[in-house]
C-alpha cells in the first residue's frame, strides 16, 4: 500500500505584528487581483464588441465574392479572387453550402491587393460548420490562422457566408493591460507591505512594552521572598484594545505585588517566631535533660519503671534538643547569615561520614566511588559534614537491612558533585515534589521496610538550605529500587 507524502506546510507568522502585516498585504493583494481581473475582462469585452461592430459594418461582401472563385454580378471593381474593398488585412471569408466549405480565403495585406486561399483542416471545417448563422460574433480558432472573431450569415442562394477578423490586436491590448497591472499592483503591494509593517509596528509599540514588562516579571524569583517588581507598563488610550490590556496588566501587577508583600511579611513573622521559640526552648530542654541525667546518676535504688521513664525523658530531651538546633540553623540560613568560606577537603569529610555511617548501620553495604584527586570546596566544614551525615542517615533509616548505599564524589566543570544512591524501595511519587520542604515525613513504605522512625522531617530541608547557602543545590531521582540524591557545590575559590 502506497503512502501519500504530505506536502510541507508553508511557515506561519508567529507574532501579532507579522500576522497583521501579512493579513493587510493579503487583503490588498486580493483587492488588486479583483480590480485587475475586472479591468482585463471589461477591456476584453469592449474590444471584442468593437470587432463585432466592424464585422457588421463589413458585412458579407468578401465571402459572397468568393462564390465560384469570381465576383458577384454587382461587384465590378473587385478582382478575380474576391471583393476586398474596404476589407482590413487579415479579414477571413468563407462560403458554406450545407455543411461543406466551398471557399475560404483571407485578405492578404489590404484593400485591392488580393486574397490568399486558406487550406482548412477537417477540424477547422467542422468548427466553421458549427457556427450558428445568427449574425452575431463568435470566437473560433483556425489551425493555420489562429484566433478569429467570426460572424455567420445566411446567403441568398441558401448558402452560409462567414466573415472573420483576427483577435490578435485584442489579445495584445489585453496582455499589455495584464502586464501593466501586474507591475503597478506589485509595486503597490511592496510599498503597502513596508508601510503597513511600519504602521503596525508603531501602533503596537504599547503592546510590545507590555510584553517586555511581562518578560521581566517572569524572570523574577517570585518564590524566593521579597521581590521588587519592575516599573509598570506604559498605558495608552484606555479606549483602545492595547490600552485596556496595559491597564489590566498593571492592575494585575499591583495585586501580585501586594500579595508578595503580605506573604513576605507573614514568612518573616513565622521565621522570627521559629527563631525566637527555638532559642527560648534551648534552656528548658537542656534543663530537662540535665535533671534526667542527674536522676539517673542518683546512688539510691530506683524502681525499674521510674528508671525506664527517666531514660525516655533523657532520650526525648536529646531528640528535642537536636530539633531545636535544626530549627535555629534553618532560621539563621533564612535570615541570610553568611557561613564560613574556608577551603574544605570534601573527600576527607566523605570518608569520615561513611565511617560513622558504617558504625551506625553495620547491616548495610557501604560503597565509595571517589575521584583520584582530593576535591576541595569553599565553605563551612561543620555544615557540609552535617549535609553528608543527614544524607547517609536518610539512606540508612529509610532502606531495609542489607541494602547497598553508594557514595560517589566527582568534579564536573568547576562543580563538585556528591551522589548518595541506594537500592531501597524508593520515594513515593506524591512526596517527591516536596521532599526538601520542612517537616515532610518520609513515606511509610520506606520506613516500614527499614524498621525505623519517621524523624523530624527537617534533615533534607537542612541539606537543601546548606547547599543553597554554598551556592549549589540538590536534586532527587527516585524509582522502585533506586534513589539518588545529587548535591552540587561550586569549587571556585577553594
Amino acid at each position: 500500500m502506497r503512502t501519500r507524502r504530505r506536502l510541507p506546510r508553508p511557515p506561519r507568522p508567529h507574532t501579532l505584528r507579522a500576522r497583521l502585516t501579512v493579513g493587510l498585504v493579503v487583503l490588498l493583494a486580493v483587492s488588486c487581483a479583483a480590480v485587475g481581473v475586472a479591468a482585463v475582462v471589461e477591456l476584453n469585452g469592449f474590444l471584442t464588441g468593437r470587432l463585432d461592430e466592424q464585422l457588421r459594418e463589413t458585412g458579407v461582401r468578401f465571402p459572397a465574392s468568393l462564390e465560384h472563385g469570381g465576383i458577384r454580378p454587382s461587384d465590378h471593381d473587385g478582382d478575380e479572387d474576391g471583393d476586398t474593398r474596404r476589407q482590413a488585412a487579415g479579414t477571413f471569408g468563407a462560403r458554406l453550402v450545407g455543411s461543406a466549405v466551398t471557399n475560404a480565403a483571407v485578405v492578404a495585406s489590404g484593400s485591392g491587393t488580393g486574397t490568399v486561399t486558406v487550406e482548412l483542416s477537417a477540424r477547422d471545417r467542422r468548427r466553421l460548420a458549427g457556427l450558428p448563422a445568427d449574425g452575431e460574433g463568435h470566437t473560433a480558432h483556425l489551425s493555420s490562422l489562429g484566433d478569429y472573431r467570426m460572424m455567420a450569415t445566411e446567403g441568398r442562394d441558401g448558402d452560409v457566408l462567414v466573415t472573420g477578423l483576427p483577435t490578435e490586436s485584442v489579445e495584445a491590448a489585453v496582455h499589455r493591460l495584464e502586464l501593466v497591472a501586474a507591475v503597478v499592483f506589485g509595486a503597490a503591494l511592496a510599498v503597502a507591505g513596508v508601510a503597513g509593517a511600519l504602521w503596525v509596528r508603531w501602533s503596537l509599540r504599547p503592546l510590545s512594552r507590555v510584553a517586555e514588562t511581562a518578560t521581566r516579571v517572569s524572570e523574577l524569583p517570585l518564590s524566593s521572598g521579597e521581590v521588587d517588581l519592575p516599573s509598570r507598563a506604559p498605558e495608552s488610550d484606555p479606549r483602545s484594545e492595547v490600552g485596556r490590556v496595559a491597564g489590566a496588566f498593571n492592575a494585575m501587577l499591583g495585586h501580585v505585588e501586594d500579595a508578595l508583600t503580605k506573604r513576605h511579611a507573614s514568612e518573616e513573622r513565622l521565621r522570627s517566631f521559629a527563631a525566637d521559640a527555638s532559642h527560648e526552648l534551648r534552656t528548658p530542654v537542656a534543663s530537662i535533660r540535665g535533671h534526667a541525667e542527674l536522676a539517673l546518676l542518683h546512688p539510691d535504688p530506683v524502681p525499674q519503671k521510674v528508671l525506664r521513664a527517666l531514660e525516655r525523658i533523657e532520650a526525648e530531651a536529646a531528640r528535642m534538643g537536636e530539633m531545636v538546633d535544626d530549627l535555629l540553623l534553618l532560621a539563621r540560613l533564612d535570615a541570610g547569615r553568611p557561613l564560613e568560606r574556608l577551603p574544605v577537603d570534601l573527600t576527607r569529610l566523605v570518608l569520615d561520614a561513611v565511617t560513622d555511617a558504617q558504625a551506625a548501620g553495620p547491616g548495610h553495604r557501604w560503597l565509595l566511588e571517589l575521584s583520584e584527586e582530593p576535591v576541595t570546596v569553599p565553605g563551612d566544614a561543620h555544615r557540609l559534614h552535617q549535609v553528608l551525615a543527614n544524607l547517609l542517615a536518610n539512606a540508612r533509616l529509610h532502606t531495609p537491612v542489607g541494602s547497598t548505599v553508594t557514595i560517589s564524589l566527582q568534579t564536573d566543570a568547576g562543580t563538585a558533585v556528591l551522589r548518595v544512591h541506594d537500592d531501597g524501595p524508593g520515594v513515593a511519587e506524591d512526596i517527591r515534589p516536596k521532599v526538601f520542604e520542612r517537616f515532610t515525613r518520609a513515606d511509610r513504605r520506606r520506613t516500614e521496610d527499614a524498621g525505623g522512625g519517621t524523624g523530624t522531617g527537617l534533615g533534607l530541608s537542612i541539606v537543601a538550605a546548606v547547599a543553597e547557602a554554598h551556592g549549589g543545590g540538590i536534586t532527587l531521582e527516585s524509582g522502585p529500587g533506586s534513589t539518588t540524591f545529587s548535591v552540587r557545590l561550586p569549587t571556585g575559590g577553594a
